[in-house]
């Protein structure tokens, strides 16, 4: 892996037709990427209405498909607000993450949370 600016893949999902708090979620995570971690966002993917609340992400899958491009070049981060905005539902999240894992990347909130030494190991990196 080459030691290149890390790549944050932005990602929530949103149930209602309401946006105001998505809204500002995103920018917490851009400015949370950029300006915090100088790291460079590849974009936002955001599921939504019954997507955004089963086990059906396809803005999650679009993620990862992309996401597998780029790990092998960088370092690449699945950036979420907040644990549960992957999932509510522990075992779901951790299937999220998991899928994350296997694609190369690690998923972080901006709450400066990350899983990224467990997916190191999860995937026979090692320590991250």
């Amino acid at each position: 892996m080459t030691t290149s600016t890390p790549l944050a893949f932005i990602y929530d999902r949103n149930a209602t037709a309401s946006s105001p708090y998505l809204d500002m979620r995103l920018d917490g995570c851009h400015n949370y990427a950029e300006q915090r971690r100088g790291w460079q966002v590849a974009g936002d993917w955001i599921d939504r209405g019954d997507h955004a609340l089963d086990s059906e992400r396809p803005e999650f899958g679009a993620l990862l498909e992309i996401m597998r491009t780029q790990a092998g070049r960088r370092q690449v981060i699945c950036l979420v607000h907040t644990w549960d905005r992957l999932a509510r539902d522990p075992e779901q999240r951790i299937s999220l993450q998991q899928r994350v894992a296997m694609v190369g990347g690690f998923c972080a909130t901006t709450f400066n949370e990350t899983d990224e030494r467990a997916h190191a190991v999860l995937v026979g990196r090692g320590d991250a």
